[in-house]
Formats: C-alpha cells, sequence, structure tokens
C-alpha cells in the first residue's frame, strides 16, 4: 500500500530585504501589480491545493500583512510564524507548524516564478528516496575562487547554482533544526547534511530567479507584465 502524501512548505519571508530598496521589505513590493508573497504563495497552492502553508515574516509586519491580503483579496489559506534572529531561526520557527509525517519544503519568499515540474519533482524524489532534495542549475559564468593571496579559476562544470524549495521528509529535518546555530549553515541542505541526511540534486529552473536587488525587482516586474513567466 503506498502511504499518503502529506506535504507542506515553510515560505521564508522573515528578513527586511534592504537590498532591493524600497521603504518595505522586498517580500511585500508588488511585480505585476501584485506583492510578490503573494505570488509565490500561489505558486505552491496552484501546483496542490491542499499544500499547507506556513509563512514566516518579521513580527512588525503581520498586520501590514494581513492589509495586504484585504486589499488584494488573497484568500489562499495559510499560517503565519514570526521570524528569528536569522534565516536558520525563521526556518525553525517555521518548522513547529509542520506534522513529522509530512514532506516539508522550505522555500525563499523572494523565488516567486517557481514552475510546478520543480515543485513536484522535489516533492516526489524527496517522498521516493527519504532524503533531501535540492533544485539547481549550471552555472553560466566563468568563476574563481578566493584563496589568501590569489584567486584560482574553477572549472564551472563541476559547479551547481543552488535553488529553493529545498525539500525534506519532516521529521528528519525538524531533528536537523534541533543542532545549535552555525554560521556557516547558510542553507537547510547545510544543516541537514550536518546532521547526516543524504542530500539529492536535481534540475532546477532558470524561471527560479530569486528577487534581490532594485534591478531584479525590475525585471521581475517586466516578466509578470508581459506574461513571460
Amino acid at each position: 500500500m503506498i502511504p499518503e502524501q502529506h506535504f507542506s512548505v515553510v515560505i521564508v519571508a522573515g528578513g527586511k530585504g534592504l537590498r532591493a530598496g524600497g521603504e518595505i521589505p522586498k517580500q511585500f513590493q508588488p511585480i505585476g501589480g501584485k506583492p510578490i508573497l503573494m505570488r509565490t504563495a500561489e505558486a505552491f497552492y496552484n501546483f496542490d491545493y491542499r499544500m499547507r502553508i506556513v509563512i514566516v515574516l518579521p513580527e512588525e509586519f503581520r498586520f501590514f500583512w494581513e492589509e495586504l491580503c484585504e486589499k488584494h483579496g488573497f484568500r489562499i489559506p495559510h499560517s503565519i510564524v514570526s521570524g528569528g534572529e536569522t534565516r536558520f531561526h525563521s526556518v525553525k520557527n517555521g518548522l513547529e507548524e509542520i506534522q513529522k509525517d509530512e514532506i516539508v519544503g522550505i522555500h525563499d519568499a523572494a523565488r516567486p516564478f517557481i514552475p510546478k515540474e520543480v515543485i513536484g519533482r522535489c516533492y516526489r524524489e524527496a517522498f521516493d528516496f527519504r532524503c533531501g532534495v535540492i533544485p539547481v542549475i549550471e552555472e553560466k559564468n566563468s568563476v574563481r575562487i578566493l584563496t589568501a593571496y590569489e584567486s584560482k579559476a574553477l572549472d564551472r562544470k563541476k559547479i551547481r547554482v543552488v535553488q529553493t524549495p529545498q525539500v525534506f521528509p519532516a521529521d528528519l529535518l525538524k531533528n536537523a533544526y534541533e543542532t545549535p546555530y552555525r554560521e556557516e549553515f547558510t542553507d537547510d541542505a547545510s544543516v541537514a547534511e550536518d546532521s547526516g541526511i543524504q542530500i539529492k540534486l536535481v534540475k532546477g529552473d532558470e524561471r527560479n530567479i530569486k528577487i534581490t536587488t532594485p534591478l531584479d525587482l525590475k525585471f521581475a516586474d517586466y516578466l509578470c507584465r508581459n506574461n513571460l513567466v
């Protein structure tokens, strides 16, 4: 008998997003007339309307988010959790809303264009193999690594650029996040690997961009208004 699949996602929007400019954090800024965070949540809801959606927000912006939801008629069911001191702590807070028998994805709020195919690929692999799954794309640029006194070229064929969602059996990831925070924990896969969870790479998508800078915002708005995503 095939066990039932319970999918959930923690959308991490707990940061201030200052590099994108503007008076409000980037996750609340509009692209194509709608806040980025709403488009991100819609991507997972449209993949599977049964998806449990947990959004991690800065505590001081919870009421602002509620106002945005009312203004835009945003009715997708979701839970709100307050962010922590770092991304690590924000994810840990979000995981408290997740049951151990679920398959959970951790996704950047600033990646609103995640295709259904990538979501499905990540969740299926995590479910089938009980491992961590992260989407990646090939690096197109020449890259160099810095040493103490110089820089050295790296073979870009051996480099992969990491995207989200990073997806795991929830019981494994919740256990991994019981470890004390360390600065080298730059994403969920690094936390998971530290606790011995196997990480599997799957094909990501060039459309799954992360909006970080003012130029990214303008580009994302252009894509939305011209129906290119």
